[in-house]
C-alpha cells in the first residue's frame, strides 16, 4: 500500500497493547506509512525504537499512567492525531461448569474485573485522554479494536464478547459525541486470525474446555466456517487500520468494519 496514497505522513499515533500480536502489526504498517508511532505497552521500557517509534509503558487500566503517556506523547511529538485502542485480553470461561471438572474454567468475579478493566475500561480511559488533546486541535481519528465476538457471541468466551460489544457501543456513541470536533471514531471486528504467539497452552486448554473438544479439536476446518476458507493475516488487520486511520477513509464514523473473511452466524 503507498504512503502518499494513504497521507499518513507526519501523523502522530498511538497504539496500545502495540508491542505484540494484532498490535505489532498496526503498528508497522502506520509506520510504514510515514507515521510517527507511539507504541504504549506494559511490557516496553521508553525510549526510541527503530525509526518512526517510540515506547511508552503503559497500564490502560490505570488513569494517571493514561494521561502520562498522552501528556508525553505531545511532549514529544505535539499532537495526538490517531489512537489504536488494541491492548485486550481473552479468558475463556464458562458461565457455568455444568460437569464440575474444571472449576477455574467457570467465569469468577475476579476473571471478569480483570476482563472489563483492559477491555473496556482501557480504551475508555485512553480515548477520554486523547480526545482532549484531538479536540483542541480539532483532528482526530480513534479506533477500536473489537470483535466478531463482540458482534455474534461466542461459546465460552461470554465475558470477552460483551467487553467487545461494549467497545462497538463506544464507537457509535462516541462518533456522535465527537464528530462536530472533526474526530472519527471507528472500530474493527476480527474473526479468526492467524497465530500471534500470544495463544499459551494454558489459553487453548482452557478454550478446548469450555468448546466441549480436545486441544487437538480446536484445529478448523476453515473451509467450513470461513467463506474465504481460510484465516486472516495479522497484515491485513495492519493494513485496514492504517486505511481507516487516514484521510481515505474521512467519511467514515461511528460503524465497525467486519474482518473475518465473511465468517457469521449463517
Amino acid at each position: 500500500m503507498s504512503s502518499a496514497w494513504l497521507e499518513l505522513e507526519g501523523k502522530v499515533a498511538i497504539v496500545t497493547g502495540g508491542a505484540s500480536g494484532i498490535g505489532l502489526h498496526i503498528a508497522q504498517e502506520l509506520k510504514n506509512n510515514g507515521a510517527q508511532v507511539v507504541i504504549s505497552d506494559l511490557n516496553v521500557e521508553e525510549g526510541s525504537g527503530e525509526e518512526g517509534t517510540y515506547f511508552l509503558k503503559c497500564d490502560v487500566t490505570n488513569k494517571a499512567s493514561v494521561d502520562q503517556m498522552v501528556a508525553k506523547t505531545v511532549e514529544l511529538f505535539g499532537s495526538v492525531d490517531i489512537l489504536v485502542n488494541n491492548a485486550g485480553v481473552n479468558l475463556p470461561r464458562l458461565l457455568v461448569d455444568v460437569k464440575g471438572e474444571r472449576p477455574e474454567y467457570e467465569l469468577s468475579e475476579r476473571d471478569f474485573d480483570f476482563m472489563v478493566a483492559v477491555n473496556q475500561k482501557g480504551p475508555f480511559l485512553c480515548s477520554q485522554a486523547a480526545a482532549k488533546e484531538m479536540v483542541k486541535q480539532n483532528y482526530g481519528v480513534i479506533v477500536n479494536v473489537a470483535s466478531e465476538a463482540g458482534q455474534e457471541g461466542s461459546a465460552g468466551q461470554s465475558c470477552y464478547s460483551a467487553t467487545k460489544g461494549a467497545v462497538i457501543s463506544f464507537t457509535r456513541a462516541w462518533a456522535k459525541e465527537l464528530g462536530k470536533y472533526n474526530i472519527r471514531v471507528v472500530a474493527i471486528a476480527p474473526g479468526i486470525m492467524e497465530t500471534t504467539g500470544l495463544r499459551t497452552d494454558a489459553y487453548n486448554e482452557a478454550l478446548a474446555y469450555t468448546r466441549g473438544v480436545t486441544v487437538d479439536g480446536l484445529n478448523t476446518d476453515y473451509s467450513k466456517s470461513i467463506p474465504l476458507c481460510r484465516e486472516g493475516k495479522l497484515t491485513e488487520v495492519g493494513q485496514l487500520v492504517a486505511y481507516l486511520a487516514s484521510e481515505r477513509s474521512s467519511y467514515i464514523t461511528g460503524t465497525t468494519v467486519n474482518i473475518s473473511g465473511g465468517k457469521s452466524r449463517g
